[in-house]
């Protein structure tokens, strides 16, 4: 299994190449796909979606959020912020649910670096 941050699925949406779309299409392609609730989240927020879009997208599978998510997010963040490092919360949870469900990530957003230098999520190097 592996997952996605919202930057990579949004490319992949508008068509987008590159190698990370490559992982996303193969993962999808072998049902190894699962996101983070705040990405689904986040796809669905475009006012401009197609109803076959928003099919495809509700269609995907979600990660589970387990007891005391919550609390490990807010610390993971904590850790962060503590380095001076930057944070944004939607992405420390979707940081978070990576790191306790064991699951790699694709992002093309810098911020996650911090996330897998210090708190241990899995970055799929592209």
């Amino acid at each position: 299994m592996i997952s996605a941050d919202t930057s990579v699925m949004v490319a992949y949406f508008q068509g987008l190449k590159g190698d990370d779309i490559t992982i996303v299409e193969e993962a999808l392609l072998g049902q190894r796909l699962i996101l983070a609730p705040m990405v689904i989240s986040e796809l669905l927020s475009d006012p401009s979606l197609s109803t076959q879009l928003i099919k495809n997208i509700t269609a995907l599978p979600i990660m589970e959020i387990g007891y005391g998510y919550w609390h490990r997010a807010g610390f993971t963040r904590a850790k962060i912020l503590s380095k001076k490092l930057k944070a944004r919360s939607v992405d420390v949870q979707i940081a978070q649910l990576c790191i306790d469900h064991e699951i790699p990530i694709v992002t093309r957003d810098k911020d996650f670096r911090h996330l897998e230098k210090h708190c241990g999520l899995k970055i799929i190097k592209i």
